[in-house]
């Protein structure tokens, strides 16, 4: 059976049988894929604490009829015991392997692993908050899925921006000829830390207040419950509270 090596980044786990787990992955070369981690939850284990979420391993698999198997695990991001001993930073990283793992299917995309990847990463050095940590993976992961919103020029006509419009369904922010009745309006400074989110600016997200942070949430929240076609079980989890500022 031929043998092969992939980077890893695990999205969940479940149990199988007595000491065995099935993995689900997103490999930074093969996509998506499901392996048997055998023995692995047997106090002897050699890389049981490996294989656990949010961990980032080099793994050495060979190719099963229907499922892969797992025979070596190093470590390369440990960033699950981190992430775990705080509430926010867990609850947003089960929303982005839940979102990862619907985003990918098994021929893959490196910008995906590469985005969940450094979006762990951050969470387990608290280099942001976790809440806008969130955002802006979501933001930029539908982005790279094909699903690029708008927050400066009209999503449906293409006008100039400003605008303050928005609506999901067409993409962002609309001018108000293209608004429908009734269509929520939102505050200036909030497109901008939208735009800022999804462009990776940090120094503008980490300013914004409190209202802005929770009206973008929002936004963020429905555009993927919109895109996805089903909600994410752990965006109800999630913890929105901030430092006070």
């Amino acid at each position: 059976m031929p043998v092969y090596r992939d980077d890893a980044v695990v999205l969940r786990t479940h149990k199988l049988g007595e000491a065995d787990r099935i993995v689900t992955l997103l490999t930074r070369r093969h996509g998506k894929i499901r392996a048997v981690a055998r023995g692995v939850r047997r106090t002897a284990s050699k890389f049981g604490s490996r294989l656990e979420p949010f961990m980032v391993a080099d793994l050495q698999l060979y190719e099963g009829r229907t499922l892969d198997v797992i025979t070596q695990a190093e470590t390369i991001g440990a960033y699950g015991a981190e992430i775990s001993q705080d509430y926010a930073a867990y609850t947003a990283a089960n929303a982005m392997v839940e979102a990862a793992d619907r985003l990918t299917e098994a021929e893959g995309s490196l910008q995906q692993y590469l985005l969940l990847v450094g979006a762990l990463r951050s969470l387990s050095r608290r280099e942001h908050g976790p809440a806008l940590t969130l955002d802006s993976y979501l933001l930029r992961a539908l982005a790279i899925a094909g699903w690029a919103p708008t927050f400066a020029d009209c999503a449906r006509c293409g006008r100039e921006g400003p605008h303050t419009a928005v609506v999901v369904q067409l993409g962002g922010v609309v001018c108000n000829d293209c608004a429908p009745p009734g269509t929520p309006r939102i505050a200036p400074s909030t497109v901008d830390l939208l735009g800022a989110l999804l462009a990776g600016e940090w120094d503008v997200a980490e300013a914004a207040p409190e209202r802005d942070r929770a009206q973008a949430s929002g936004i963020v929240a429905a555009y993927a419950q919109w895109h996805l076609e089903r909600g994410l079980r752990s965006l109800s989890h999630v913890s929105r509270e901030t430092a006070p500022q």
